[in-house]
């Protein structure tokens, strides 16, 4: 996934209203959008390196969009409108393994009444729906983790995918880690509780899960490496 226009460094100052950062660019304090509803557990720290873009255009509201945080120098993608692009471009250029010989890619596929799955993808014998999770959160040396807040919204994907396995589909959820300093991942039961166990017994009912970190540049963000799981 490549950048609209090139990014633009500063230092964070705060996040407020939860969609509001502060930014400081050479002396001047500027109002970015936040598309990152979590918590980003760790990353809102003041004095913080980030990067933001500037929008082509002209009737927003808000120019610019926080896109990077860095933290113990690494860089983090905190830009969740990127997470889908970045996961359809690998698929598009065969970046993830677990799916070759695709015929078909179609984002954003209703379920249900009241269900949109990120990913229908469709090989020679299957069909398989794809939910993606943008991962951010690392508390301990290279170990990333999911969520960093209580997700109400994850836990009905969960759901969602075994009644769609039921009906035949193959399920995923692919965990995109927007970092590149970790090794392994891991859900934080501490955090979320309740998503923990429901994912650990989907897994027993035929889920499979997915983690790739990505690979930063001046250009864009890329999917890059699998990660260990340890659940």
């Amino acid at each position: 996934m490549n950048f609209e226009n090139k990014l633009i460094s500063g230092l964070f100052i705060k996040r407020y209203k939860r969609f509001f950062v502060d930014i400081k660019i050479n002396n001047k304090i500027i109002t970015a959008h936040c598309p990152n509803t979590g918590s980003m557990y760790g990353l809102l720290k003041k004095g913080n390196k980030v990067w933001i873009s500037k929008s082509n255009n002209p009737n927003r509201k808000l120019k610019y969009t926080l896109e990077i945080i860095e933290d113990n120098y690494t860089k983090v993608g905190v830009n969740t409108h990127s997470t889908n692009k970045i996961v359809h471009h690998a698929l598009q250029n065969n970046l993830i393994k677990e799916f070759d010989n695709i015929s078909e890619i179609k984002p954003e596929t209703k379920f249900g009444l009241n269900t949109r799955f990120d990913f229908l993808i469709t090989d020679k014998s299957n069909k398989a729906f794809v939910e993606v999770k943008n991962v951010t959160l690392s508390r301990k040396k290279s170990l990333a983790e999911f969520p960093d807040a209580i997700t109400i919204r994850g836990l009905k994907h969960i759901n969602e995918l075994l009644k769609a396995s039921k009906k035949g589909y193959k399920i995923f959820i692919l965990y995109l880690i927007q970092r590149d300093d970790c090794k392994s991942f891991s859900i934080a039961k501490d955090i979320d509780p309740n998503y923990a166990i429901a994912l650990s017994k989907a897994v027993k009912n035929k889920l499979k899960i997915l983690c790739y970190d990505c690979k930063f540049s001046s250009k864009g963000i890329k999917l890059n490496n699998k990660i260990k799981l340890k659940i």
